[in-house]
């Protein structure tokens, strides 16, 4: 186990903490933001809350931050939208900058810059979610998920014995909302982050009984899931997990805290192989998130780790 550095001083003094916004993933993202504004105002900040509308421009010119903390998950505050607004207003910003949100949000278009990258991820095909309903696009089992949504949204896994598309893929959105038909791998769900130059160790998750996957659940739920740290894997593997997570989040041009997931196939008569899932750019700061537990364990307190975040803020990210 390797150590995170001296986190830096405090040199802003008034920091706007961006939470809410109207995606899928609102009320996490409220979690999120509620928990940095704490840990930020416990390290000697002053912190102005803010719900984000789409009035936001205004806001921010009304409050006049030194710096913002983006807490919003999901579309328009991780994709590059707000990253966007950020950089027209010159107010710097927490996490990755307009294109990397963008590349990485987007779940194809991060398998592309990935894959030559050297880092491996699953076959996937893109389609509407009407043809996905109609017929399966890959033989089962694989997964149905939307393209640019975060936080195990609208995730569905189809079984191997599946004779047909459930018709939750119909019920899931609007017949044209495109969504990624994935190839399914089994195995251990594994996770590793990139704090700065730093490379996390490796988090297993095992969701709890009766759930299939590291779905919403399992993530914020308090119980949802149990996290094993130092994963107990493969000396070998696990390396691999942190080269791969150091690989994607500079393939991507991810800045500040990333995490990237993965599932390693170690099953009995399985392939052994591992993959990428996808990469977050703004990971969840809640009581039961990942990156915080792991930025402990390499001598961070959540105080501490919210305080080098902010202290990294910039613009032209």
């Amino acid at each position: 186990m390797s150590k995170l550095g001296t986190v830096p001083q405090r040199t802003h003094g008034h920091v706007a903490v961006l939470m809410g916004g109207w995606s899928a993933e609102r009320e996490v993202s409220l979690k999120s933001g509620a928990a940095v504004a704490g840990a930020l105002q416990g390290e000697g900040y002053r912190v102005s809350s803010i719900d984000v509308g789409r009035d936001i421009a205004q806001r921010l010119a009304d409050v006049k931050p030194d710096a913002c903390f983006n807490a919003l998950h999901g579309k328009f505050g991780e994709d590059g939208c707000l990253q966007g607004i950020l950089e027209c207003l010159a107010i710097p910003y927490t996490h990755s900058g307009v294109l990397s949100s963008a590349l990485a949000m987007h779940k194809e278009r991060a398998k592309d810059v990935m894959r030559p990258a050297g880092v491996p991820v699953a076959e996937a095909k893109i389609v509407t979610r009407r043809e996905a309903a109609q017929a399966h696009v890959l033989p089962p089992p694989y997964v149905v998920k939307p393209v640019d949504e975060g936080s195990s949204v609208g995730v569905i896994i189809v079984g191997q014995l599946s004779a047909a598309p459930p018709e939750a893929i119909a019920a899931g959105g609007a017949a044209d909302d495109i969504v990624m038909v994935e190839r399914y791998v089994a195995g251990r769900e594994l996770t590793c982050a990139v704090i700065g130059g730093f490379v996390t160790d490796v988090i297993e998750i095992v969701p709890k009984a009766g759930l299939t996957f590291y779905d919403f659940e399992a993530k914020y739920a308090p119980g949802g899931s149990k996290h094993a740290l130092p994963a107990e894997i493969l000396p070998d593997v696990y390396q691999l997990i942190r080269k791969y997570t150091l690989a994607a989040h500079q393939a991507l041009g991810c800045r500040g805290v990333s995490r990237a997931d993965f599932r390693f196939d170690d099953t009995a008569g399985g392939t052994g192989e591992l993959v990428c899932l996808e990469v977050n750019t703004q990971p969840g700061m809640t009581g039961t998130s990942l990156v915080p537990e792991l930025a402990q364990y390499a001598g961070w307190t959540f105080g501490e780790l919210a305080r080098w975040m902010i202290e990294d803020a910039s613009c032209s990210r």
